[in-house]
C-alpha cells in the first residue's frame, strides 16, 4: 500500500464523487479509479459502492476513510515538525468556543507557555474533524458518539438563554420560560444542537438553519426564536437580537473531547489549564 492509495480514498470520501476527488488531487479520473481499484484489490474488501449516478463509502470504506485522514495528518505534522518546528495545538469548536472565557484563557496560556501556541479553529463539525486528525481536541456542548479512541472531559455547565428579535414582545421582559415558546417557531442551528432534550414530547415548531449567521438572521427578522447557550450571547452579539435568561431550561455541559492517545504533546497541559481557568478540577 502506498500513500497515494490513502489520499485517493480520503479525497473520494470527502468529495463524494471520483470526478471531484480527481480535481482536488490534480489527477485524471481514470487514474484515480485505477488507484481505488488497486486499494480494494490489495485489501480484499469493497470500499466504495458505485452506480451510474451515486457513490457512497461502505462501512469498511468509512472506517478506513477516517483513519486515512488521521494517518495523512500525522505525516504532515511529522514533515512540518522536521522542517519548521512543532506546530500549534489545534482546538476546534462549532460556534461559541468558551464565550467570555475564551480570550482570557488563550492569553493566559500564551503568557505561561510562549513556546507552545494554540490555534482555535471554528468548523461546522469539529467532532468529525477530530476523528480525521485535523484538530487535536474539540470543545463541544453535545456528547460525541461512543468511541474507545476518544476521551470526554467535562469542564463546566452553562445556562441556556432565549434569543428573540429586539421588537418581539418577549424582548421587553427580564426573562422567559419554555412555555413562552408554545405556538412559536424556533430556529435550530445545525452546528449548535442546544435544544436537544428540551421537548421530550410536543414542543414548538422547529426548523433547521445551516450556521450561526443564518440563525441570527431569522431571529433578528422575527421569523423565529432561538434557544442557545449563554456563550452565544457573549460571542455573537447582534443589534437585532436580544438574549434573555431561560431559567427553567436545564443547563448545558461544556466538554473537551480529545484522542485517548494525544496527537499533540501540549494536549494534557492545555486540559489542565482549561480546568484551572474554568474552575473544574480533574479527577
Amino acid at each position: 500500500m502506498e500513500l497515494r492509495h490513502l489520499r485517493a480514498l480520503a479525497a473520494i470520501g470527502d468529495e463524494g464523487t471520483v470526478t471531484g476527488a480527481a480535481a482536488v488531487l490534480h489527477v485524471g479520473q481514470p487514474a484515480l479509479s485505477r488507484t481505488l481499484e488497486q486499494l480494494e484489490s490489495r485489501l480484499g474488501v469493497r470500499l466504495v459502492e458505485r452506480t451510474t449516478r451515486t457513490l457512497r463509502l461502505t462501512d469498511a470504506g468509512r472506517r478506513l476513510h477516517e483513519r486515512a485522514h488521521r494517518i495523512l495528518a500525522d505525516l504532515d505534522d511529522a514533515l512540518l515538525d522536521a522542517t519548521r518546528g512543532a506546530r500549534p495545538l489545534r482546538i476546534g469548536f462549532p460556534w461559541a468556543a468558551l464565550g467570555d472565557r475564551t480570550v482570557p484563557l488563550l492569553r493566559t496560556w500564551r503568557e505561561e507557555n510562549p513556546g507552545s501556541p494554540v490555534r482555535a479553529h471554528r468548523g461546522d463539525d469539529p467532532e468529525a474533524a477530530l476523528r480525521r486528525g485535523e484538530i487535536d481536541a474539540a470543545l463541544l456542548r453535545t456528547r460525541p458518539a461512543p468511541d474507545a479512541r476518544l476521551v470526554v472531559e467535562e469542564l463546566y455547565t452553562e445556562r441556556r438563554v432565549l434569543a428573540a428579535a429586539v421588537d418581539d414582545p418577549l424582548a421587553v421582559r427580564g426573562s422567559a420560560g419554555l412555555g413562552d415558546l408554545s405556538g412559536r417557531s424556533v430556529a435550530v442551528c445545525a452546528t449548535a444542537a442546544t435544544t436537544d432534550g428540551l421537548w421530550p414530547s410536543a414542543g414548538p415548531r422547529t426548523f433547521q438553519v445551516a450556521n450561526t449567521d443564518e440563525w441570527l438572521t431569522v431571529i433578528a427578522t422575527g421569523e423565529a426564536l432561538g434557544v442557545t447557550a449563554e456563550a452565544t450571547a457573549q460571542s455573537h452579539p447582534h443589534p437585532g437580537v436580544r438574549y434573555l435568561p431561560l431559567p427553567d431550561a436545564p443547563p448545558l455541559t461544556v466538554r473537551l473531547v480529545r484522542p485517548r492517545v494525544p496527537t499533540h504533546p501540549a494536549t494534557l497541559a492545555f486540559l489542565a489549564h482549561l480546568r484551572r481557568m474554568t474552575g473544574r478540577q480533574g479527577g
